[in-house]
């Protein structure tokens, strides 16, 4: 149990948050969730009846009704899935408190929340936008300094053609492409520790197999061990995030498709492209779930009801349709 001194709200956020620390976290996640404790428990503060300075707010101020009357002003300016998102934190912020034996039990299932909308797919627009990509890519187009079309080919394949995540394309080890020729796949750490396979096709393997010679012959042989990084920037050192984004950038950039890539998307609209073709082919929102990675068939349904709705525009765009209308009367 925590003392008396302990029970202060911002002592306990901190607390929170180094035990969340050990998930390993992005910088940018961990202040998210600050910034959601803090941005409510202010408008709490406020609203106690004796308002009262943040750093004097204790845990035990925060009754139910308090809750209420701070989420109903927070969410007044804010979009549904902000309001959401820091009722999930808020959630885990007293499941963690609960655990502790700060608190008795959790209030938050007595705060409404907004359901959440589920995030629309961005894939790339244009029927062939990833061919024209990757056609540029392979022929080396645009000034470089020091081009290595084998590899910027491999980052584009692989996330169009198995869905990766940017954590997932960067986290791969030269072993993570495994298996017997006609069998081969993709071992993929996946997000929340859920590990997957998706299958890699002959085609993709030939490009994979090419950038890995092209290393070889850059770097040696000992650059493409086994639990190399899959993924190397020009010196051959394993790629990051910002590199791996700059990288995708610059393609779009060189392919002179930049105007066809959603606001925001960049790399994931390339996962976005998989899932979506997917759908477009006939696959299950079930299989596409499996490829993915999703923890809910939800998500996977979005790219299912994206493409219907596709299909039916392009249905509506029949200039017949105009005919028949002035058939009836």
């Amino acid at each position: 149990m925590h003392d008396k001194v302990d029970s202060v709200f911002l002592v306990l956020v901190e607390e929170f948050l180094v035990a969340r620390a050990t998930r390993k976290p992005s910088p940018h996640t961990l202040d998210a969730y600050r910034r959601d404790l803090v941005g409510v428990a202010r408008l709490a503060a406020e609203r106690a009846a004796t308002p009262l300075p943040l750093d004097a707010l204790t845990i035990t101020d925060l009754s139910p009704r308090l809750l209420r009357a701070a989420f109903a002003a927070y969410a007044a300016p804010r979009a549904a899935a902000s309001v959401h998102r820091a009722w999930s934190t808020w959630n885990n912020f007293f499941t963690y408190l609960v655990a502790e034996g700060v608190v008795a039990g959790n209030p938050m299932p007595a705060v409404d929340r907004p359901r959440a909308p589920l995030p629309q797919p961005k894939p790339l627009r244009g029927e062939d936008t990833p061919e024209r990509l990757l056609a540029a890519v392979a022929q080396g187009a645009g000034r470089q300094h020091d081009p290595w079309p084998e590899r910027d080919v491999a980052v584009l394949a692989l996330a169009l053609c198995t869905g990766l995540r940017l954590s997932e394309l960067l986290a791969l080890r030269v072993a993570s492409v495994a298996g017997r020729p006609g069998e081969r796949r993709v071992d993929v750490a996946g997000k929340g520790g859920r590990p997957r396979v998706v299958p890699v096709e002959p085609e993709l393997d030939e490009v994979l197999v090419a950038y890995l010679e092209s290393r070889a012959r850059r770097f040696g042989r000992r650059s493409v061990r086994p639990d190399s990084a899959l993924l190397v920037d020009r010196r051959g050192e394993p790629l990051r995030r910002g590199g791996l984004q700059y990288l995708v950038d610059s393609c779009y950039r060189r392919a002179g498709v930049t105007d066809r890539v959603p606001v925001g998307a960049r790399l994931h609209a390339l996962r976005h492209t998989f899932a979506t073709r997917l759908a477009e082919d006939g696959a299950s929102a079930a299989e596409i779930m499996r490829l993915l990675g999703h923890a809910s068939l939800s998500s996977s349904q979005s790219y299912i009801e994206v493409t219907a709705g596709q299909q039916r525009a392009a249905v509506r765009s029949n200039r017949t349709h105009r005919v028949l209308a002035g058939l009836v009367g």
